[in-house]
């Protein structure tokens, strides 16, 4: 049998105090949250070392995952991070004046504007993800890779069908 955790415990008090209840839910979501604040923590830490704010980290991604010569539009950068229209005009001033991107006329579109990665910003992220994946493995490295592979599967549905 399985060592038992805070979880655990909590599902089984409530189980007795309220029997009449199903904590099935609890039991899941309440591991997922214990979760999500671990890999918070972890990558903090990672972007801290990189010397990042969560935020930043958002931006450079997304620019790098672009590809070369990795450069997005503001458009395509609110979608990619979910943010408004003035919160990512600020993040992009921040992050220019840090030397991370750079802004540059939109050749296709001469009233537009591309946001591009500096080679720092370009070398700021690799550092980051980097670090970032070695916090994340070691937060998975209580179970194996196949087991990883079915929890992002069951964890890929979830999110799926709450239209994510």
């Amino acid at each position: 049998m399985a060592p038992e955790d805070e979880v655990d415990r909590i599902v089984a008090a409530w189980g007795r105090e309220r029997p009449d209840l199903d904590f099935a839910p609890l039991d899941v979501l309440s591991r997922v949250d214990r979760l999500a604040r671990h890999l918070d923590r972890a990558r903090r830490q990672a972007f801290d070392a990189a010397g990042m704010e969560p935020w930043e980290f958002d931006v450079l991604s997304a620019l790098r995952r672009a590809g070369g010569p990795y450069e997005l539009s503001p458009k395509a950068l609110l979608q990619q991070t979910l943010v408004t229209s003035g919160t990512m005009t600020n993040r992009v001033d921040r992050l220019a004046a840090r030397g991370l991107v750079a802004r540059r006329t939109d050749p296709r579109d001469g009233r537009g504007i591309l946001v591009s990665l500096t080679a720092a910003g370009r070398a700021a992220v690799d550092a980051a993800i980097a670090d970032l994946l070695r916090a994340e493995r070691s937060i998975l490295s209580g179970v194996t890779a196949n087991e990883q592979s079915q929890l992002a599967g069951l964890l890929r549905r979830l999110i799926l069908g709450l239209g994510d």
